[in-house]
């Protein structure tokens, strides 16, 4: 049985074994029915013990750069979420705790809480929180019956940077200098007290991104408590799962998740980089939106970041909107004699990257809008801008991948209009087009 489709199902078989609730939590059994529970947990907890024994002997007991974590990994890659934090909390111990952001990390403590097994957990307080976020704190704390171990920055590292650059440097310059102040550093002050930390990464959470995310690994970042390379394991029991997996497993046992979610925010951080996305876009085009989507990481999690852009022959190989499609791909060339005038057409531009996970998703409907308007006063080009970047940044204000502008038949020389919208279905996308350059 995969993780993935075993999740529901061994999940709970501890609950149904005996394992002590909190007065205030809510049963599952109203959703999924008591004998049900019972009789799902029963035969799973049977299939699962000779395995998670066999796992778990791995590695307890023995010091961590004695141990093959890579091994550990292929073994436990199959497993449950709930099997994978039994194995992490029976090999650490109180040496072990679980990484809460307060979104689907939930999940961490609700399969912890599964186990039986005791636990800790830390939070960062970036001091930049949402007020939802810092309520769902207090719920979890009083749902588990536990005392989250809070950790901040450094203060005078905070006044400093407030003091020289403002309260939202972030904006114009990346987000890379506060999430390391306000962020990376506490984390790694928290670790060096541990021996390994649990974290609810998930491969599908960033666009090409976070594929690599073993169940368990030596952490490539940062040290444990004994200091050095290798000296701090992490575990990813959530990597093989998908975000309704997640949130399924979260209904079903009724836990406590932050308001936001239900006004539209998938990916929670802090409260001036988190903006609730819109339907059918991805989690984390939530996330710094003013960057592109290569930049959308924090830093927590730098080990597990692959490069999305590629050999040049992949990226050829792989490109949108092909030869032969009704939009045609502009060079460099072209698209300065087009800013610089005068223009024939009323032309609108795709500036994208082919590796981009949003410019992917814009792909059918910016192609539908080429059909739609082939033929007409309104010609739909792209122009790949990831490998004209400062190019592109200079004449266009390129900041994030897509970014769509319309260069106005007649307008002056370098004039364009940005799309401001983040709604790029075809329909939208051609009423902007017309509100703009009219019927001809």
């Amino acid at each position: 049985m995969s993780a993935a489709v075993s999740m529901q199902v061994l999940a709970v078989a501890p609950a149904a074994a005996g394992v002590r609730r909190s007065k205030n939590r809510p049963s599952a059994a109203p959703l999924l029915g008591r004998r049900q529970l019972a009789a799902a947990g029963r035969k799973a907890a049977a299939a699962a013990a000779g395995d998670k024994q066999q796992v778990r002997a791995t590695a307890v007991d023995a010091p961590t750069a004695a141990v093959d974590w890579e091994a550990v990994a292929a073994e436990l890659d199959t497993k449950s979420p709930l099997e994978i934090m039994d194995h992490a909390l029976a090999t650490f111990g109180s040496d072990i705790a679980i990484a809460f952001s307060g979104a689907e990390d939930v999940a961490l403590i609700e399969y912890a809480h599964l186990t039986g097994r005791p636990y800790r957990v830390f939070s960062l307080d970036t001091g930049r929180l949402n007020a939802e976020t810092y309520r769902l704190f207090d719920k979890v704390e009083k749902h588990y019956g536990i005392r989250i171990e809070y950790t901040f920055p450094d203060a005078q590292e905070v006044m400093d940077l407030v003091r020289e650059k403002g309260l939202f440097s972030f904006y114009d310059d990346g987000h890379g200098e506060c999430c390391r102040i306000r962020k990376v550093r506490p984390l790694r002050r928290q670790l060096t007290g541990l021996k390994a930390w649990i974290t609810g990464q998930r491969k599908d959470q960033s666009p090409g991104t976070r594929m690599a995310v073993p169940v368990v690994q030596v952490d490539p970042v940062f040290e444990g408590v004994d200091g050095g390379a290798g000296s701090l394991i992490k575990y990813n029991p959530l990597s093989n799962i998908t975000s309704p997996e997640c949130w399924n497993f979260l209904r079903v046992m009724g836990v406590p998740v932050n308001e936001l979610h239900a006004c539209g925010y998938d990916s929670i951080g802090c409260e001036p980089c988190t903006r609730p996305v819109l339907p059918n876009q991805h989690e984390r085009e939530g996330r710094w939106w003013w960057e592109d989507a290569a930049a959308k990481e924090c830093g927590l999690h730098s080990g597990n970041v692959s490069s999305q852009s590629g050999d040049e022959e992949s990226q050829e190989k792989n490109d949108l909107w092909p030869a032969g499609s009704a939009v045609a791909a502009v060079s460099k060339d072209q698209l300065a004699t087009l800013l610089d005038g005068p223009r024939e057409k009323d032309t609108l531009v795709a500036l994208y990257a082919p590796w981009c996970r949003f410019c992917k998703a814009l792909e059918p409907s910016y192609g539908e809008l080429a059909e739609q308007v082939a033929g007409s006063h309104v010609a739909v080009a792209k122009f790949q801008a990831d490998v004209e970047r400062d190019f592109a940044a200079d004449k266009f204000g390129l900041q994030t991948f897509p970014t769509i502008v319309l260069l106005p038949k007649g307008g002056k020389s370098g004039s364009f209009i940005k799309y401001p919208s983040e709604r790029r279905d075809a329909e939208t996308l051609g009423m902007w087009v017309k509100s703009l350059t009219g019927s001809q």
